[in-house]
Formats: structure tokens, sequence, C-alpha cells
């Protein structure tokens, strides 16, 4: 069975007192909701302070982003192996901003899903359509070639340690949300196309819905077959309304 997660990515925000009352807040949530997991994704220069924080606690750490290199000549990027050097989980690859305002590509994404497997980390991999690809009808290909880049450079063998993330890219931060049912249809979808390749990975691979999570939509979300949890954007920087997402979660179980 799967077990549900609920990832907050923080984004640009956050610092040093609203981060710890944050997590202060947070914290007798997560233990409360023990039948699920519970991430935080802060920025990179926050990562200690959370780490530290959150050490001993039922909530575990993830990046917003790193680099497919070790190490080198890469001004602003952050390895892997700097992320483990504070007991970091989890990273997220390919994000739909990475991709639509920094301009990494399938091909890089993929490498960060191999690099961050080989260092210990659990990648979540970030993948979605526009609103134009939606109307245009290219959605699930556009979705379907995303995955298949990671595919073609780790194997099915990749996908029983990630976790994917489902991001309708429309639905990110502008308050539109995909239909608990939409949402479902993209989530089969994805399962499917990796049952191609094996139905016993496709099975347990856990798929987050990410696009404008909300305490109020929740329930409806996280009630559908295939979504397994949340990557919660705005909502994540409220303790009130992120501890009702981790609610619904466990509800879900």
């Amino acid at each position: 069975m799967r077990r549900p997660l609920v990832m907050g990515n923080w984004k640009m925000n956050g610092s040093l007192v609203a981060n710890q009352a944050l997590l202060d807040a947070l914290a007798p949530v997560a233990t409360e909701c023990s039948g699920i997991d519970i991430a935080v994704c802060p920025s990179h220069i926050y990562l200690p302070q959370v780490s530290s924080i959150c050490e001993g606690s039922a909530i575990q750490v993830g990046a917003q982003n790193m680099c497919d290199q070790d190490k080198g000549a890469f001004t602003g990027e952050v390895s892997a192996e700097m992320l483990r050097d504070f007991d970091i989980n989890y990273v997220l690859v390919g994000h739909s901003e990475r991709r639509a305002i920094y301009g990494e590509t399938d091909v890089q994404v993929a490498a960060k899903v191999e690099k961050a497997l080989q260092k210990g980390l659990v990648p979540v991999l970030c993948v979605g359509e526009t609103l134009e690809e939606r109307k245009s009808g290219d959605m699930q290909q556009v979705i379907e070639t995303q995955i298949r880049a990671v595919l073609q450079h780790s194997t099915i063998k990749a996908f029983a340690q990630l976790v994917v993330a489902y991001e309708p890219v429309w639905a990110i931060g502008t308050g539109e949300t995909a239909t608990p049912e939409q949402a479902q249809e993209v989530h089969a979808f994805i399962r499917d196309l990796l049952a191609q390749e094996s139905a016993e990975i496709a099975a347990r691979t856990t798929i987050l819905y990410g696009g404008s999570v909300s305490a109020a939509n929740a329930d409806a979300l996280f009630a559908m077959p295939d979504v397994d949890g949340g990557l919660v954007g705005g909502a994540s920087l409220k303790a009130g309304d992120f501890a009702a997402i981790c609610r619904a979660a466990q509800g879900s179980l």
C-alpha cells in the first residue's frame, strides 16, 4: 500500500523567524498524522536551519533543486553531496518553474533524477502541462515525453525509488485547481504508462498532485484512488492550512 506524502514547497519565501514559528506549529501536527509522511522544502539558504529544527521530529526536509554535477565551476548551484551533509531526504526535480523560467530540459531533469538517486536522495519528479497544451489535446503527449526521458535515462527501476508530482502548470499559484476527476485521470495515465514497463513498480509509485492544493479541496483530491498526497505551494506557508491538508491525507487512509 502506498503511504501518503504531503510536501510543502516554500519557494522563495521564509525567514529565520517565520520558519521557526511555522515548524513549531507543524511539529505536533506531524506527530498526530502518524500514518503519512510530511516534508517541507525551504530555500537552500534555510536548509541548515530547517534541518536542525526538524531533527528528531516527524517532519522530513527536502530541497527545491540541485545540480546534476558533483562539484566544479557551476556558480550558484548546489550538489547532491552538499544536500546530504544536512540530512536532506527529498529534492524537487524539474519543477514547472525551473522548466519554464530557467529553461531546464527533459534531458537535464533526467540527469538530476539519476544523480539524486546515486547520492541517496529521493527525487520528486515534477511533470505537467500548460493550459495551451491541455486545450490543444497535447497533455498526455507532454507528460509522456517528460516521463519517458527518465525511463530512457534510468529505466523503470528509478520509479521504484522516486516520487512523481503531477503539476498542471495552469493551476499553480493561480487559484485554479484541476477537479479531483481531472487529477485522477492524469494520475491514472501516469500509472498506466509506468505499468507498461513494470506493473509492480507502477502500483507502488507515489504520485502527488500539485496545483493550488488547499484546505478546501484536499479531502476531495486525496479521495481519488491514484492521488497519493500533495505538493503544496502557498498553503504550506500557513500552519493551519497545511495542517488541514495533512489531516486530509491521513483521512484518506
